[in-house]
């Protein structure tokens, strides 16, 4: 069976964890502690660590259930 690929635009691929937890209705606590788990993509700028919104779109991706 031939695997699929699909392209996804996505006009923030990044985005601040203050940003990423007004979006979710998380704390700022919790998402630090997310990415400090792993539990949530993230990528460091400079000295900033954005949220990786790309990187979790394409693991949304992967773990789709296509059953």
């Amino acid at each position: 069976m031939d695997e699929q690929k699909q392209i996804i635009l996505i006009a923030t691929p990044v985005m601040t964890q203050e940003r990423y937890a007004q979006l979710t209705g998380l704390t700022e606590g919790q998402v630090r502690g997310q990415i400090e788990k792993g539990h949530l993509a993230s990528i460091k700028i400079g000295r900033v660590r954005m949220v990786n919104i790309a990187a979790l779109s394409q693991q949304a991706l992967d773990q789709e259930d296509y059953s």
